[in-house]
């Protein structure tokens, strides 16, 4: 069928062919330039990033830039060695010697000084002369030369990082510290248990047989200091006072006859021998009398009971608490009976147990914290004494600390815990142990730079248990967070801040 065309419409199927070939040619064009499009990070991390220059991903998995035809792809390797940067150099898409290039890098970090690194050939790429430091978070500046022709790359990573206002921190209730010198004590924990002071305890005796006709007081009960515990009937004890009312009437004898006599020699009466008989008769008795009262008072008795010479009246040596009682009316005792504990419990002893491998870590005049294992209690102490013997069957030696007791909150035979202060030293930097965090496989603290939290991996030395020292990954001065820091971990896993190694 033939068709006929004027001019005209000619013209107008012509503008149509010409405007769908343009078309055409812009769609083409688009889809190499997204062929083009650079790849996000290199096969070892997976980072946010910012970057200057035309990018590519390189034949080594690293981020490949490129101007006028010379390129440099930039690695971070870490492969069975600590994290390095890496570079490989092309020209014109081929592999170029990496001797024919000079290349220096520059880190910015958040609150660091940045840092230059510097590369040498080694093999077919650059290879930096720094390990690269987690977090792997920073700016980068690549400044090379080939020739005498200048390149110049930039581009920035982020990791392990959020963002959160002060309104955002106030209401979790995360508490913000500064890191600095810290007093480190490291502490040794060992059990023992409550005894007397034994400086201050008393076990009482009889001292004198006899039998026992009433008690007075019983386990538990506080005394005074002259409180009669007990009365026994003794029959040494009267003959004791038996003997000393005869000494004193010899004496009271004696002593007339002495006054006597010395009148008459005086008066030139009677001889002076008889006056001095008289006075040898009269210190005898008295050396006589004296001595069974020193008997008598040794053995607790008093002097004279004209009423009942038997009766010897056991009182309490000290003020305190009757710990033991092991006597009861109508017993019949020996002088040598343990038959009361008086002990003053205002101070009590912690007695600790210490194995023969801590014998060279306790010293007297350490610092200790005693705590009852049994209710919530504790109390301070310094060591005062150090046994240097071993038990033959546990191989263990005792050390005492004395403990105020004013209430009487520690029993004799109580179980207690003890934390000893075994060394105290100042670290230079250090942080609270609340700031700890595990981020992926690293300890690490959130550390706060204008609106944003940084997780910092540390390198940690001693600990008390309240700080914690920071040899490595943290300088003195900066902000840190500590209690509820585990809310920043939480935020930083829902962005997604993290990457695997």
């Amino acid at each position: 069928m033939k068709l006929n065309l004027n001019k005209k419409q000619t013209m107008y199927i012509a503008v149509v062919l010409v405007i769908g070939i343009i078309i055409s040619m812009l769609i083409l064009n688009s889809q190499e330039g997204t062929k083009q499009q650079p790849h996000e990070e290199n096969g070892n991390h997976s980072h946010d990033e910012h970057s200057e220059g035309e990018s590519h991903t390189g034949q080594h998995g690293g981020k490949l830039f490129t101007r006028d035809g010379y390129g440099v792809e930039i690695t971070i390797f870490e492969a069975g060695v600590e994290p390095e940067f890496r570079i490989y150099t092309y020209k014109n898409s081929k592999p170029l010697d990496p001797a024919a290039s000079k290349v220096t890098l520059t880190l910015e970090r958040l609150g660091r000084t940045p840092q230059k690194i510097n590369f040498v050939k080694q093999n077919d790429y650059l290879k930096g002369n720094a390990v690269v430091e987690e977090p792997h978070s920073f700016k980068v500046t690549i400044d090379a030369q080939l020739g005498n022709k200048p390149y110049s790359f930039t581009y920035e990573q982020i990791e392990a990082r959020v963002s959160m206002t002060d309104q955002q921190i106030e209401q979790g209730g995360i508490e913000m510290l500064t890191s600095g010198p810290a007093h480190i004590q490291s502490t040794l924990q060992l059990i023992g248990h409550i005894s007397y002071n034994e400086d201050r305890v008393v076990y009482v005796v009889p001292r004198l047989a006899g039998v026992v006709e009433s008690v007075n007081a019983n386990a538990g009960d506080q005394v005074r200091k002259g409180h009669v515990l007990a009365v026994i009937s003794s029959q040494m004890l009267a003959d004791l006072r038996s003997e000393l009312l005869a000494a004193q009437k010899r004496l009271s004898l004696a002593r007339l006859t002495f006054e006597r006599e010395k009148s008459l020699w005086e008066e030139k009466i009677s001889a002076e021998q008889d006056y001095l008989q008289a006075r040898n008769a009269m210190q005898e008795a008295e050396i006589i009398s004296q001595r069974v009262k020193q008997k008598l008072a040794s053995l607790g008795g008093s002097l004279t009971n004209s009423s009942n010479l038997t009766r010897y009246e056991i009182r309490a040596p000290i003020d305190g608490t009757v710990m033991q009682k092991q006597i009861s009316v109508g017993q019949v005792l020996k002088e040598d009976a343990n038959i009361f504990v008086v002990a003053d419990l205002s101070t009590v002893w912690a007695v600790l147990t210490i194995y023969s491998k801590d014998l060279n870590t306790v010293k007297i005049g350490q610092k200790a914290t005693v705590k009852a294992s049994s209710f919530d209690f504790q109390s301070s102490g310094t060591v005062e004494h150090l046994g240097t013997l071993l038990g033959e069957q546990t191989r263990t030696a005792e050390a005492h600390i004395i403990l105020p007791n004013p209430k009487g909150v520690w029993r004799p035979g109580l179980p207690v815990n003890i934390e000893l202060v075994a060394d105290e030293i100042e670290v230079p930097v250090a942080v609270s142990a609340d700031a700890i965090q595990t981020v992926r496989d690293w300890t690490a603290v959130f550390v706060r730079y204008g609106t944003f939290f940084e997780a910092h991996p540390l390198e940690l030395g001693r600990s008390d248990g309240k700080f914690i020292e920071v040899v490595k990954g943290l300088n003195a001065g900066e902000r840190y967070a500590a209690k509820n820091s585990f809310l920043i971990k939480a935020d930083l896993g829902k962005a997604g801040a993290s990457h695997d190694h």
